[in-house]
């Protein structure tokens, strides 16, 4: 598997309801040492800036979302429930605030560290679903903090941590309302692999 064509800065700089649909079949990789982690992304959400009341970026710029309203591709993270962090992109040229939160993905390659990570023993099926389905497991599997990640360029040759083009074909995308949160609950901005079994949440029909 090569993942080694990275999503360039021109791939980030739209809105995000057209990159989340467009991230979903591209790969999350993380260079450990010698090894590379990588999933496939499966389970999006996109947040729109300053006029969604749900966005981090809703209350205007601050030095803990400043992230958000930077150049397109760098890395926002962000710490919820007191122990899971989040990760997320940004997208828009800079100065304009949106993002994108990554829900689920489908380990494809160091699935041994992903589990070891997040202390799982892989018997099944259901134990590599597990890995990474949910914004909090995903980044745990992949080693993702505020202090070692929050904004890192995903785009660059430099990074430990970027999103790839693999070559896989597009997928059939389904479009849901956003989980999970208590604002804007009612807007259709969640994008998930239709029919994919490493979604989060309730099982979704294809």
């Amino acid at each position: 598997m090569d993942f080694s064509q990275r999503l360039p800065a021109a791939f980030f700089d739209r809105g995000p309801r057209r990159v989340a649909r467009d991230l979903l079949g591209k790969v999350l990789v993380r260079r450990e040492g010698r090894k590379l982690l990588a999933a496939r992304i499966v389970e999006v959400e996109a947040y729109l800036g300053t006029g969604d009341p749900a966005a981090h970026a809703a209350a205007g710029r601050t030095a803990r979302n400043a992230v958000l309203f930077g150049p397109p591709g760098y890395a926002y993270i962000y710490f919820i429930y007191g122990n899971h962090y989040c990760l997320n992109v940004s997208c828009l040229p800079d100065g304009t605030a949106g993002g994108i939160l990554f829900r689920a993905l489908q380990p494809l390659a160091g699935i041994a560290e992903i589990a070891r990570a997040r202390g799982i023993s892989i018997h099944g099926q259901r134990d590599l679903r597990n890995l990474t389905s949910g914004p909090g497991r995903l980044a745990q599997a992949f080693g993702i903090t505020r202090q070692r990640d929050n904004g890192k360029d995903l785009t660059s040759l430099r990074s430990d941590l970027w999103l790839a083009d693999d070559g896989y074909p597009r997928p059939r995308v389904q479009v849901t309302k956003r989980i999970g949160i208590t604002k804007a609950t009612e807007r259709p901005l969640r994008y998930l692999i239709a029919g994919n079994e490493f979604v989060s949440g309730p099982k979704m029909r294809p």
